[in-house]
């Protein structure tokens, strides 16, 4: 579908906005919202407010591990209507109207609103692209991670404001839209869940039972390993290689941190073959600290850190390497034995994890003795090299569909951000919108054409 322009536009005064419809209104921020600070309310939900969903209960997602405090009396009452602000993140779009009551943390601003108009509309119109680019201009710092919205300019934001009418249409609109390019980018999600969990199948299968169907079997004693080829060997993980910690030399230090040699944080574990580092030290960081070089073809894993509430992130060095405190090196003497091993672990991610996981520590961490500990199968050379170039061929595959589904998800994220802000800023105009007939749900992703911006 396409949409068209508003008759006549005039200049808004704004750079980052440009030109606005003629009869649309502008107000300064503080006209419609005042800051508050509302605390002691311990017994809350809390909530987040985050980039791609806005103000919504903390629990209700698995990837925020961001622990709270443990005495929650400082932090704010939200309530529905609210404006909350991550303050340090406004640039990211950290921001939204809530549609819940709860708190969040001391860190935010929250704004109370204080005029008539259409809450929907103002959180669409607070999200989009442009005001992203507003609080960016009004953010202040030395670094780009520690910038924050300066209180008094955005409050001199301009907001931009259509008569009601228009503003609860567009709101309509939006929601309406969004709703059907959400239910698409979720169906990419799932399908990628899918192929992750397929993959996962596939390698279980191969690491533990071979490629050869017709080879005898043994018992592994292991109860969630079951059985595996009688000629494979079956050993403590101790007993099969070396394990090398990693230490963090001192940030104070400048002569440690303007180096080659790339040093390994759980921030770095985003792939299989691991060959640079967001952080490199120097040498003398190594000689005066408790870091160690590391050769390539280890397997390193993440032994501490939040993610490991999901998942164990392992990947394979291909140049030499230093780690941090967060990270186990674990060094085979066999070819290719770390990559088999690493396929194991990512086979048996869960139960894995479950078994290695220290419980009940305040901060996520797998215990050593129960890593050294865990019984590994291992096959002869030959056939090991057969399984690992075999997998190798899999995560191609899988990786290929997984990467079309993402490619897939970050256009119709574009299209929404772009939609979103062709709307709240009046460059179409859906005043005369309406759902077309026979429309089908949200959530019925059968026979439905995807918006177009124009």
């Amino acid at each position: 579908m396409s949409f068209p322009k508003y008759p006549a536009y005039k200049e808004s005064g704004v750079d980052w906005l440009g030109e606005i419809p003629e009869r649309w209104r502008i107000k300064p921020l503080w006209t419609l919202f005042r800051r508050h600070k509302l605390t002691g309310f311990p017994d809350e939900q809390l909530l987040s407010v985050y980039r791609d969903y806005g103000v919504i209960p903390k629990a209700s997602r698995d990837d925020n591990f961001n622990k709270p405090s443990d005495d929650l009396g400082a932090y704010q009452l939200v309530q529905v209507g609210d404006l909350a602000i991550n303050k340090m993140k406004a640039w990211q779009g950290s921001v939204g109207i809530s549609s819940y009551r709860g708190i969040v943390s001391p860190a935010y601003h929250v704004y109370a609103p204080s005029h008539l108009e259409c809450p929907q509309y103002l959180h669409h119109l607070f999200r989009c692209n442009e005001y992203i680019t507003g609080y960016l201009a009004n953010s202040k710092g030395i670094r780009v991670n520690q910038w924050d919205l300066e209180p008094q300019q955005h409050s001199r934001m301009p907001v931009l404001l259509p008569s009601f009418q228009e503003q609860t249409q567009i709101a309509r609109f939006l929601d309406h839209e969004t709703a059907r390019i959400d239910a698409l980018i979720e169906e990419q999600q799932r399908l990628i869940e899918l192929l992750k969990e397929k993959r996962q199948a596939v390698i279980s299968h191969a690491v533990t039972k071979g490629l050869d169907p017709t080879v005898p079997m043994k018992d592994s004693g292991v109860e969630w390993l079951g059985e595996v080829p009688a000629h494979w060997a079956l050993r403590p993980l101790k007993y099969q290689c070396r394990f090398s910690g990693g230490g963090t030399p001192s940030k104070d230090n400048l002569e440690y941190w303007n180096g080659d040699i790339p040093w390994v944080s759980p921030k770095d574990m985003k792939r299989f073959w691991l060959s640079d580092t967001e952080d490199k030290i120097t040498e003398l960081a190594i000689q005066e600290s408790s870091a160690n070089l590391v050769k390539p073809g280890a397997l390193l894993m993440v032994v501490r850190s939040g993610i490991l509430q999901r998942t164990i992130p392992v990947a394979i060095n291909t140049v030499p390497v230093t780690l941090n405190q967060d990270m186990k090196a674990l060094i085979f003497d066999g070819e290719r034995t770390a990559e088999f091993v690493a396929f194991f672990i990512s086979g048996f991610e869960r139960l894995i994890l479950q078994a290695w996981r220290k419980q009940g520590a305040t901060v996520e961490s797998i215990e050593h003795e129960y890593v050294a500990n865990t019984m590994i199968p291992i096959p002869p050379k030959e056939e090991l090299v057969g399984i690992v170039n075999a997998m190798r061929a899999v995560e191609v595959k899988f990786d290929s569909l997984s990467s079309e589904s993402a490619c897939l998800i970050r256009k119709l994220q574009e299209r929404r951000s772009a939609l979103i802000s062709a709307a709240v800023t009046g460059k179409i105009d859906v005043r005369n919108w309406q759902p077309p007939a026979g429309q089908y749900p949200a959530g019925d992703t059968q026979n439905r054409t995807e918006p177009e911006v124009v």
